[in-house]
């Protein structure tokens, strides 16, 4: 699965200690829940409830008549985790790891990759291509 490689890729952690081992752990289990999550809906939005950016990309999704899951990172018991996994996803050491948009199955972007591909309307085929949208 291409979504697990590059989620599992993004929790490798080095060295051997027991506090080493139970963060892998933890990161693999965060990942298998991501990973599960990913696969299973054509769309999904990793967001934090006051985010005006990840308001933004919701928006555009619900206008465009997609219906995304949208996992709130700040009320969801793992949110802390995951949101540390979209870091090493996207590469965003201390930056903006939401809104983090995945489609068919595939890391999209943040709002800079949905809106670029809104503008260029390479959004709405991707969307169609994934079973987000019909019409």
């Amino acid at each position: 699965m291409e979504v697990a490689k590059g989620v599992r890729s993004a929790v490798r952690i080095n060295g051997g200690a027991d506090q080493h081992r139970a963060a892998a752990s933890d990161l693999e289990s965060v990942c298998e829940k991501v990973s599960a999550l990913v696969s299973g809906n054509a769309v999904v939005v990793f967001t934090i409830s006051g985010c005006c950016m990840c308001h933004v990309v919701k928006q555009l999704l619900f206008g465009l008549g997609v219906g995304p899951t949208v996992v709130e990172l700040d009320r969801d018991a793992s949110g802390g985790q995951i949101l540390s996994l979209l870091h090493r996803l996207s590469g965003s050491g201390g930056g903006k790891a939401v809104p983090a948009v995945f489609v068919g199955g595939k890391f999209l972007g943040g709002i800079e990759t949905v809106m670029a591909c809104h503008i260029s309307g390479s959004l709405v085929p991707l969307l169609k291509t994934a079973g987000a949208l019909w019409l």
